[in-house]
């Protein structure tokens, strides 16, 4: 990072990241052009975990090249009067991959968990009557950068 005095601590940089409601996952086709997709996830502090359909661009993506970049932004506020803007962020990058089994499953119920929490027993019906119509990828972060602005 650049700027390290705006460098968030390791252990705000996992916080965010579980916390966070949604992140943009950024792939690359086989032509090199660039795709940015807001998606819900899951982090279990090695890994992120995010559901798809069957086929789609982000998996065509990632079949191609499973490099890929997540990016989460917490709070933010902005100053107008200062042309500025206070924020916290989360950047990953890693290699994706399609997950089957167990790990799918379990994936699935920590996305539950974190999104659904009143609504366990449904949700596990929702996931085997579903699992058939439903992919899951695995992130294996290789690096994660915390940034954040002053006060935010």
């Amino acid at each position: 990072m650049r700027r390290s005095d705006k460098a968030l601590p390791d252990d705000a940089t996992v916080s965010l990241l579980q916390a966070g409601e949604y992140g943009v996952l950024s792939t690359v086709d086989g032509e090199g052009q660039p795709y940015g997709v807001p998606l819900n996830y899951s982090f279990d502090g090695e890994r992120l975990y995010f559901h798809c359909a069957l086929k789609g661009h982000k998996l065509d993506n990632i079949l191609a090249n499973n490099k890929v970049s997540f990016c989460v932004v917490g709070r933010t506020k902005l100053l107008p009067a200062e042309f500025s803007t206070e924020y916290e962020s989360v950047i990953v990058t890693g290699s994706a991959s399609v997950v089957q089994g167990d790990e799918k499953y379990q994936a699935l119920v920590s996305l539950l968990e974190k999104y659904s929490a009143d609504f366990i027993d449904e949700g596990r019906d929702y996931i085997v009557k579903l699992d058939s119509r439903t992919k899951v990828v695995r992130v294996d972060v290789d690096s994660m950068t915390g940034k954040i602005s002053p006060a935010a």
